[in-house]
């Protein structure tokens, strides 16, 4: 019998394997070269059997519209809330469906080991659907079992497997209901809003104008702190200063006010003067109080994040990506999570044990096991996964950088949360000057407590004078100062996670992705103290959406779309009334905003410029022969004021006029996209928005270009199949001579061969090669570099079988520490005339 184990990272699954088998197992790599697979031989449910443990890379699929909606210029946004859409794999490259069909064709068990959380309930469904119905008993669901862990320990690994459960469809269907709901009316408003205003404004400096149901309401808390600061209005204020000085020490401090400060001046002044000619404060009361500060509750995933950004300068999505490498090599328990309290049976002797081998805090922990140790506060128990704390112990020489840094605070976290609070003593004395009140505070610690690990959070100490009730002291000066009240700061990262979780936006896991969206996107600018400002176009589009429609950047939405996300989950709420229900809702509200789009676009027309006055002229228009400008800004694109037409162009390097050269299907001026100094791909604008021919893609250039006669296509440049990735053809790129390159036109493929810098001239000739039937090329050698004999400087060869051409294949294949073993023949064409030594090149039916 065999049981199948799939865990979700192939870290993750190593560690579950060896734990499992005790080390004693065998491993092999899967197929897809991602993936291990790791065996040994054991017990399951009594049965003598042979285990398989293996691993998915996240998501094994994801969701999208069929192809007939992804173009964008054929589809009408609007479609979207009701369009066609299909799972398709998540990352094709990885071929995971197959490797997992595979790795699980007649297995008896399936044992999935995905991370115990809703995105991992929805990856062990995307696992069964892609193994089912391969199992040796296709139908039998019984044979299907979930593990539930929170660590990567021995002890909490051997329990899971001795308590398998089922997965739950339910949570799974509540993901499902969210990333349809997302695609759907992400994709809708995105694409709209993109055409509309990309079509209009030449500086908007980003890729996508894009709406996001949770996206878009994190955006709007940075816009309205903004908006609090703009509006802003500074008050001016009036407050006594007062100055006391202790007549036996000479110690002098200042005293507070009990009236703080007044607005209004002449009152102000009206007590100054009636107490300026006072000699001495009487004090009144002395008041000394022992106080503590509370211990932290246990460490959840939002506190985690806020302290991370706060106290170590890591972006939430950092954070969370260090949490995980912490958590998938067993160093902590599962981050994700919103429970602040300890299980009953949690077992905090084991942690303390290990944690006294530190130097830094081994002796606090060693402290709290000889009986300091005090019971964790009480926090709330969400039902998921329990806090986050350390599972094993590590040292600075074991994790480097922000790995360290993140698992120290953890671990001191974890020790505060048992150690006793910290105790400090209180001192406040209060006088009288004549009719008015003043007063001072000290502090002085007792016990630092739990600020021990924490310095940062300890009470600062502030000394005044040891005063008695009745006693008299001199009066330094009166003064009265003058101040203005201050704005608020832009919210800072720490506390926009704190707002999205109180308003329900985003879980533990998805809050870090948006935040990191809206910087990606241009919407806002992590400045100093990592505080977010917003960009003009972030205040823009959450301007216009409170023009038309407040509830779309409003958290309310979201928050009651999570609400019914989470009745789904619990089994309460039906997943397709749900999604009806919500689409519905949004659908309408798209409409809406369709119709009065004219009210954010009178914002956009005071803060951008109109396409016509961006940009600097570059190409003809094939249309109206004038020239067409060239907008720098994100993204890159040529414009034609007299047409009204915007042409997308390659967002990856810089664009240059070919040689004022045009395309014969269009009469475009051709460019070029100059990657590197090594890769420059000509192409018409033309033909890169519209594709002539039906094997071209959007987006494709020259060299992807079927046309049968075009000197820039294929058909006149392909030299063959391209031996580095088999699915491109090699092409002659003559782009800037006289340097002569050879690449691959499958965008994938990274090969670059560079031809003899000896060449002033080549191209592809009609004739093929007598040897391998690749096309020749026509070839002109510098006069004082030529290596023909006789000083001969022209001749047509064969780049593969040539002995001064070929040593630049030998060269890539040095250069980049390649070992392929390169038959000429298997990547050319056999076309072979009946007599002739010499054949006309054709283009093979397989490129």
């Amino acid at each position: 019998m065999i049981v199948l184990m799939i865990a979700e990272k192939p870290s993750l699954a190593q560690s579950i394997a060896k734990i499992l088998s005790n080390n004693d197992l065998q491993s092999r790599k899967g197929f897809n070269n991602a993936c291990s697979i790791h065996e040994w031989s054991g017990k399951f449910m009594n049965y003598q059997v042979r285990y398989k443990m293996t691993s998915v890379c996240g998501h094994v699929m994801s969701l999208d519209f069929v192809p007939k909606y992804n173009n964008w210029d054929k589809t009408d946004p609007s479609e979207l809330f009701s369009g066609e859409t299909l799972k398709k794999e998540a990352t094709p490259n990885l071929k995971m469906p197959a490797f997992l069909e595979k790795e699980a064709r007649g297995v008896d068990y399936l044992v999935l080991w995905l991370d115990c959380d809703r995105e991992g309930e929805n990856i062990c469904f995307e696992v069964i659907d892609s193994v089912k119905h391969v199992l040796a008993k296709p139908n039998d669901n019984r044979n299907i079992f979930r593990a539930h862990f929170s660590s990567i320990t021995e002890q909490d690994i051997k329990r899971a497997m001795n308590n398998l459960g089922k997965p739950n469809k339910n949570e799974s269907l509540s993901v499902d209901a969210r990333q349809e709901l997302d695609l759907r009316i992400g994709c809708a408003f995105t694409r709209y809003q993109t055409r509309f205003f990309q079509g209009k404004y030449g500086d908007l400096d980003c890729n996508l104008v894009s709406y996001g149901p949770c996206q878009t309401p994190t955006l709007s808390f940075c816009v309205d702190r903004m908006d609090k600061i703009k509006s802003f209005k500074p008050e001016t204020y009036w407050y006594l200063d007062v100055e006391l000085q202790h007549s036996k020490t000479g110690q002098s401090f200042n005293v507070k006010w009990s009236r703080n400060h007044l607005f209004d001046k002449d009152v102000v002044y009206m007590f100054y003067n009636d107490l300026k000619q006072s000699s001495s404060a009487l004090v009144t009361n002395v008041n000394l109080q022992e106080k503590t500060k509370q211990r932290p509750i246990a460490l959840n995933t939002v506190e985690m994040l806020r302290a991370a950004s706060a106290g170590l300068g890591m972006s939430p999505i950092h954070a969370m990506q260090i949490a995980e490498k912490l958590y998938t090599q067993g160093y902590i328990s599962y981050p994700r999570t919103e429970t602040t309290t300890y299980a009953a049976n949690f077992n905090f002797k084991e942690v303390l044990v290990q944690q006294t081998k530190s130097s830094s805090w081994g002796s606090i922990a060693q402290d709290l096991l000889n009986g300091n140790m005090v019971n964790p506060r009480k926090g709330v128990d969400q039902g998921d996964h329990p806090p986050i704390t350390p599972t094993s112990f590590a040292s600075p020489e074991q994790l480097p950088g922000d790995l360290w840094r993140l698992y120290e605070f953890i671990t001191k976290h974890f020790l505060a949360t048992v150690s006793r609070d910290c105790k400090y003593e209180e001192l406040t004395i209060t006088f009288k000057i004549k009719s008015e009140e003043f007063s001072c505070c000290g502090k002085n610690t007792i016990e630092n407590g739990w600020t021990e690990l924490m310095p940062w959070k300890q009470i600062d100490f502030k000394e005044i004078p040891n005063l008695k009730k009745g006693e008299s002291v001199q009066i330094g000066h009166i003064k009265v100062l003058e101040k203005q009240t201050n704005p608020p700061d832009y919210l800072t990262e720490s506390e926009l996670i704190g707002l999205m979780e109180k308003n329900g936006i985003g879980t533990d896991a998805s809050i870090p992705v948006h935040i990191n969206n809206i910087c990606e996107r241009n919407y806002v600018k992590l400045e100093r103290d990592r505080r977010l400002v917003p960009t003009n176009l972030g205040v823009v589009l959450v301007h216009g959406y409170q023009r038309i429609d407040p509830e779309l950047c409003l958290p309310k939405m979201r928050s009651q779309v999570e609400e019914q996300l989470n009745l789904i989950a619990l089994g309460k709420a039906n997943y397709r009334d749900v999604l009806k229900h919500t689409l519905r809702i949004f659908e309408q509200k798209f409409h809406f905003f369709v119709q009065n789009v004219s009210l954010m676009d009178s914002l956009f027309e005071d803060s951008f410029s109109s396409l016509s006055a961006t940009g600097k002229p570059m190409s003809r228009c094939g249309k109206c022969r004038r020239f067409m400008k060239l907008v720098l800004s994100k993204p890159q694109r040529l414009y034609c004021e007299y047409c009204k037409d915007t042409y997308n162009l390659p967002q990856n390097g810089t664009i240059k006029l070919y040689r004022e050269l045009k395309c014969p299907l269009d009469d475009f001026e051709l460019l070029i996209n100059s990657i590197n100094k090594n890769l420059n791909h000509p192409f018409c604008p033309y033909c890169f928005n519209n594709p002539p021919f039906d094997d071209m893609k959007k987006g494709d250039g020259c060299i992807n270009c079927s046309h049968p006669t075009c000197t820039h296509a294929f058909n006149s440049n392909a030299l063959s199949k391209c031996f580095e990735c088999q699915n491109g053809l090699l092409i002659l790129d003559s782009t800037t001579p006289p340097k002569f390159r050879v690449i691959c036109n499958n965008k994938l493929c990274k090969l670059i061969i560079i031809l003899p810098d000896t060449l002033i001239k080549a191209d592809v000739s009609d004739d093929l090669c007598e040897n391998c039937d690749a096309p020749m090329l026509n070839i002109v050698y510098h006069k004082d570099k030529t290596p023909l004999e006789n000083g001969q400087t022209s001749t047509t060869a064969c780049l593969f079988c040539d002995n001064n051409l070929k040593v630049s294949i030998e060269n890539y294949l040095k250069l980049a520490n390649k070992k392929i073993n390169f038959d000429r023949k298997k990547f050319t064409h056999k076309h072979k005339s009946a007599g002739g030594r010499r054949k006309k090149r054709v283009v093979h039916k397989n490129w």
